[in-house]
């Protein structure tokens, strides 16, 4: 019996991810190890059956698995076909060490929201040019795991002071934010960067522009770029020209959002609009 395995693995240019790793198992089992990073898991297809300190857990499909650095697990096929999983590692600034306890106890979460945005994250992540995009929805994970996590008297009095100060700024936060986005559309910022220059938290400034705007950052660049794309191919300036000019990563990343928004890719687009003119 040929044993069949395939793995991918990357570290992508976005703060707090250590690595990005996908991999289908179909025999391979993992001994007892450790990592340094948090270890936020995902399984697509089958199951994994792992054991940390001393308890056997499993992960089924609407399952986000969240197991804490430095705690030894295993891991193994939990179904004959094997599994199919999505890793990311994430450092320290994502989730403290006073957290490790509460995933040791509870490391299987259930909710389908979590794991949507996580694999949104993933799709995000391998995508050169997407940057903001994977930041943004990485610190909305970040969050929601620590509301998983922290206990229910501890969050909810962070929340209701964190809910006063969001009432009070938010609007001017998303200002601030959306004339930087303005500002270095093509250069492009990062969500550490940006909440730096506007003194917010950068889960806050996602919350509030997406708040006030109905729009989250990301997509806010990207339309925008799209935008200006779409006035220089009327311009007559070739896709390849127009990706570097409009702020994108490549010409295949000007693809992607130009035909997601406007449903024609560039080139064609530019050829319709001169063949009408």
């Amino acid at each position: 019996m040929v044993v069949r395995q395939e793995i991918s693995a990357w570290r992508p240019p976005v703060a707090g991810v250590v690595e990005v790793f996908h991999a289908h198992f179909t025999e391979h089992a993992y001994p007892m190890h450790v990592h340094d990073a948090w270890t936020l898991l995902i399984v697509d297809d089958g199951a994994v059956r792992y054991d940390l300190d001393r308890h056997e857990h499993g992960t089924p499909g609407d399952t986000v698995s969240l197991l804490p650095p430095q705690v030894p697990h295993n891991g193994s096929p939990a179904t004959p076909g094997g599994f199919r999983k999505r890793v990311l590692y994430l450092d320290m600034t994502q989730l403290d060490a006073g957290l490790i306890g509460p995933a040791v106890d509870g490391p299987d979460l259930v909710d389908p929201v979590l794991r949507t945005r996580v694999g949104q994250l993933h799709t995000a992540l391998a995508c050169r040019g997407d940057e903001l995009e994977a930041e943004s929805r990485l610190a909305l994970i970040s969050e929601r795991l620590r509301d998983h996590l922290r206990p229910r008297a501890a969050t909810d009095a962070f929340g209701d002071t964190g809910r006063g100060v969001a009432q009070n700024t938010g609007r001017g936060v998303a200002r601030n934010l959306r004339e930087l986005l303005d500002e270095r559309l093509l250069d492009g910022v990062t969500l550490d960067e940006a909440a730096r220059l506007v003194h917010a938290h950068p889960t806050h400034l996602v919350r509030a522009f997406s708040g006030a705007y109905g729009i989250a950052p990301h997509q806010y660049v990207m339309s925008r770029r799209v935008d200006r794309a779409r006035r220089l191919l009327l311009a007559g300036q070739p896709p390849g020209e127009v990706a570097t000019a409009a702020g994108f990563y490549d010409q295949s990343h000007l693809t992607r959002h130009f035909k997601r928004m406007v449903g024609i890719a560039p080139g064609r687009y530019a050829r319709t609009a001169r063949a009408l003119s």
